[in-house]
């Protein structure tokens, strides 16, 4: 994806996750920094930037950085399927008011972003599901989250108690036709009235 920029020189970036756009009211009453987990060329950081929030993208690649950066969004370069276990997570409990994955997938990684969460963080979380191959790619059962998988995955750890605000599994047709599994989740189970659907 390329940025584009308008007259005033402003991005224009893709546009961002329908799901995350959905929930966004919740991720504004968060204090602290919102991780934009393998984030691209940044079509969510911009968004959630935009939106005036605190934004750290993180990928494997950088080819995107350039454009985050002339935004004053904050990058991380990191592998996070680096390492000896399968996994590097480099980030410390309680680390984030939110944290958002779109189009990505790596099982490992479940416990530590529930644990990097603050409490009454919140997680956006969507990517591909099985009968994904039927519309093109990923098609690879590894990169194709199971039925149910996201809901299993909220008590991937023992520690954390995570609150479904939202879940949904099945086919959508935009932005292309595939098959898809999301969750929004707030950390501690606590129920708020900001839980807006």
């Amino acid at each position: 994806m390329q940025v584009k920029h308008d007259e005033s020189g402003v991005h224009q970036a893709a546009t961002p996750s329908l799901w995350l756009k959905r929930f966004s009211h919740l991720l504004k009453a968060q204090n602290g920094k919102v991780l934009d987990l393998a984030c691209g060329s940044g079509r969510n950081s911009f968004y959630l930037h935009d939106s005036g929030l605190s934004v750290l993208g993180l990928d494997k690649s950088d080819q995107g950085f350039l454009a985050l950066h002339a935004a004053g969004i904050e990058t991380q370069l990191h592998d996070l399927e680096y390492g000896e276990v399968g996994y590097d997570w480099p980030f410390a409990e309680h680390s984030f008011a939110a944290i958002i994955v779109c189009n990505y997938l790596h099982r490992q990684l479940f416990p530590h972003l529930l644990s990097s969460l603050k409490p009454d963080g919140i997680l956006i979380y969507e990517t591909f599901a099985a009968g994904n191959e039927n519309f093109g790619k990923p098609s690879n059962p590894a990169f194709l989250l199971r039925p149910g998988e996201l809901l299993e995955q909220m008590q991937s750890n023992p520690q954390v108690e995570m609150s479904i605000i939202a879940y949904e599994d099945g086919y959508v047709e935009q932005p292309k036709p595939a098959m898809v599994q999301r969750i929004c989740a707030r950390k501690a189970g606590k129920i708020s009235a900001l839980d807006k659907l």
